[in-house]
């Protein structure tokens, strides 16, 4: 843990003009590799990048720290420490306080402030900004145990960004008419890293001893997992080995259902996913159909498609409208449909399939996805400096906004 400022003065000098992109999460970066992770990544290839999370509270401490660490992909990862106990406007104060210090060093250069919880604007809202970004990826207000003061600091939010970009079509028609430049990029993928899935046989020590046929789900457990269909799922189908992969949370581990072909092999690192649904004959999303899934745009969704798996989802809007009524995704309501949609997927003639699966997946990608919101950055700085207002009227940048959808 330190205070310091970021590397010494002639490590800042040499960075020269690049960039510091500022990253204000409600995620912790080791959590699960997403579209923060994608996005971030690859911001980092020309600027600086810190991503600024929310804090942990620890006893035995006086005075609020700052852990800040750089990661293998270049993103330097700040953490807020602050004593057990210290909560409210002390927080909020020393969180200021910690990122104020942080950033006293960069003064001079081009700040950019990226949003994925407007909860931090309660300690970064006096922020001195060349762009604001809100990259919304989730509509947070539908989680549970959301903060009561969510939906009025996104307003804040949507009323000083410069940018909104959304991670899919539901929250862009949700947001489009709140703000005068939204632009939607839905979920992409990194198709060579999933596609090692295709060629990769060799199984991961605790999937080995799985039988087949295999199905299998990756991804954070949460209420967003209709965990009764898990459970029906795996009753009517006992000749089915049902593989979980992910971290719980917010969910108690005796909810989970457990049955002999259902296994639980937990969190799992990035880099390991092509293995493990490389031993898989068909991937399933089970979510459940409530307010914490209305909007969402799953990640997984190509990343499964990428290694070659055939999929069943529950009826989520963003994938029955980009992915099932194209044919990629097979969509199923309620155990029997969905049990029925997953043995013919398991059955399926795959030639084809991944044929047209290839040639959807080549025109999307995050290297393109980060160009293109680069592009809108850039665009963003030239009408900050010319007039010091955003310059494009709604209508204009809803008509630029559908390109992407």
């Amino acid at each position: 843990m330190s205070d310091a400022p970021l590397g010494t003065d002639a490590e800042a000098r040499a960075r020269g003009g690049r960039p510091v992109l500022l990253c204000l999460s409600h995620l912790r970066w080791n959590f699960v590799f997403q579209r923060p992770q994608h996005l971030l990544t690859r911001a980092a290839r020309d600027h600086d990048v810190i991503y600024f999370e929310e804090p942990i509270f620890q006893a035995g401490i006086a005075e609020p720290l700052l852990d800040r660490r750089p990661t293998p992909e270049g993103v330097t990862v700040a953490v807020p420490v602050l004593p057990e106990g210290m909560v409210g406007e002390r927080a909020v104060e020393a969180q200021r306080d910690l990122l104020n210090g942080l950033l006293a060093p960069e003064a001079g250069r081009r700040l950019i402030a990226w949003f994925y919880t407007p909860m931090a604007l309660e300690f970064a809202g006096r922020l001195a900004t060349d762009v604001t970004v809100y990259d919304c990826m989730d509509e947070l207000s539908a989680f549970r145990g959301a903060p009561p003061g969510l939906l009025r600091l996104e307003q804040d939010l949507l009323d000083r960004a410069d940018l909104v970009f959304t991670g899919g079509r539901s929250l862009y028609e949700a947001k489009r008419d709140r703000h005068p430049r939204v632009f939607c990029f839905p979920s992409s993928i990194d198709a060579a890293h999933f596609g090692k899935a295709r060629t990769q046989r060799s199984d991961p020590a605790d999937q080995g001893g799985i039988p087949h046929p295999r199905v299998g789900f990756f991804g954070v457990v949460d209420e967003r997992m209709d965990l009764d269909l898990v459970r029906a799922l795996a009753e009517r189908r006992a000749d089915w080995r049902f593989v979980m992969i992910g971290p719980v949370a917010k969910v108690e581990p005796e909810a989970l259902p457990r049955l002999p072909n259902l296994h639980w092999l937990g969190g799992k690192s990035y880099a390991e996913l092509p293995a493990y649904l490389s031993g898989w004959d068909a991937g399933f999303m089970p979510f459940a159909l409530n307010e914490s899934t209305r909007f969402i745009s799953p990640t997984k969704t190509p990343e499964f498609l990428a290694a070659g798996l055939p999929v069943v989802s529950t009826p989520v809007l963003d994938v029955v409208r980009d992915w099932g009524e194209a044919g990629m995704v097979d969509v199923a309501d309620g155990a029997e449909a969905f049990a029925e949609a997953l043995a013919r997927a398991l059955n399926r003639p795959r030639a084809e399939w991944l044929r047209a699966v290839d040639r959807r997946l080549a025109g999307t990608s995050w290297d393109r996805t980060w160009d293109e919101m680069r592009l809108r950055i850039s665009d963003a700085k030239r009408v900050a400096a010319a007039s010091g207002t955003r310059a494009a009227t709604a209508e204009t940048a809803i008509q630029e906004s559908a390109q992407h959808v």
